[in-house]
């Protein structure tokens, strides 16, 4: 497994409810453990934990699920357990579903956030799978799972409308997966000027069914490509005013995109209302 992918596999985790039973395993396999290895860790034959309950993948981690309000001491059981020392566990990690908390023997490190919020903290874990955690990758932690997500958006798309997956429109789709993801930035780093100004324009204004996101996106594009003066005389939709002019050919008329009018694309697209990158 690569980084998104173990990215997109934590985060899935973290959404899911708490099961203390079944999450050591959980963890282990969306960092990459084979199915094999679940099932002797969970039979006991490779489970080296010395501590009840506890899970302990020798050169790995050792983990272990507690009572509410438990964390901490577990935490310390576990740094202080000899299974760890003895078995060269790099991690320990401890939650009871609320708090969670990690530390990485290595070098001190450590992790203490609510248990929902885990996910950010991937990259902290990534020695599991044997990924180096160099600085760049911890700190694009963010980007990692934001490509993640946009990758599923765009192959989402795909599947819906597959006369665009041709060589032929690979230009065109390129250009509109350029666009979102300015948005989706402009809108992250407050380039907009308005918190969630895209994602809540494209939500409040598409249909149930989203059946008419693409005239909605639309829209949104021609206001960036207009210059703030010209807009009143080009009828900018007033829900739509909202957004800067971005100078430069990503929103102009020029270059192909598939929301443009065009002999093979019609002018829209479909998106199911389930679909989303964010």
């Amino acid at each position: 497994m690569n980084a998104v992918e173990i990215a997109e596999a934590v985060s899935r985790l973290a959404e899911a409810p708490f099961e203390p039973e079944t999450f050591p395993f959980a963890f282990l396999e969306a960092f990459g453990n084979k199915s094999t290895t679940i099932k002797r860790l969970k039979s006991g034959s490779s489970n080296q934990s010395d501590l009840p309950g506890g899970v302990l993948q020798r050169n790995n981690i050792h983990l272990k699920m507690c009572a509410e309000g438990a964390v901490a001491a577990t935490l310390t059981a576990l740094r202080e357990s000899p299974a760890t020392a003895r078995q060269k566990a790099k991690f320990i990690l401890a939650t009871d579903g609320k708090a969670f908390e990690a530390e990485n023997l290595v070098d001190g490190e450590t992790v203490a956030c609510n248990y929902p919020d885990f996910h950010d903290h991937f990259g902290f874990f990534l020695p599991l799978a044997g990924i180096t955690t160099v600085r760049q990758i911890r700190e694009n932690a963010f980007d990692i799972k934001a490509t993640g997500r946009l990758n599923r958006l765009y192959i989402e798309l795909l599947q819906e409308n597959p006369d665009w997956d041709t060589a032929e429109r690979r230009q065109e789709m390129n250009h509109f997966m350029a666009r979102l993801i300015f948005c989706f930035f402009a809108e992250d780093t407050n380039i907009f000027y308005s918190e969630g100004l895209f994602t809540h324009t494209v939500a409040q204004m598409s249909a149930g069914d989203s059946s008419n996101t693409h005239e909605v996106l639309g829209e949104i594009f021609r206001a960036m490509a207009t210059p703030l003066k010209q807009r009143e005389v080009a009828g900018i939709r007033n829900w739509a005013n909202g957004f800067p002019y971005v100078n430069g050919g990503l929103f102009g008329a020029e270059g192909p995109h598939p929301l443009a009018p065009s002999p093979t694309l019609g002018g829209g697209f479909r998106m199911r209302a389930k679909t989303t990158a964010r």
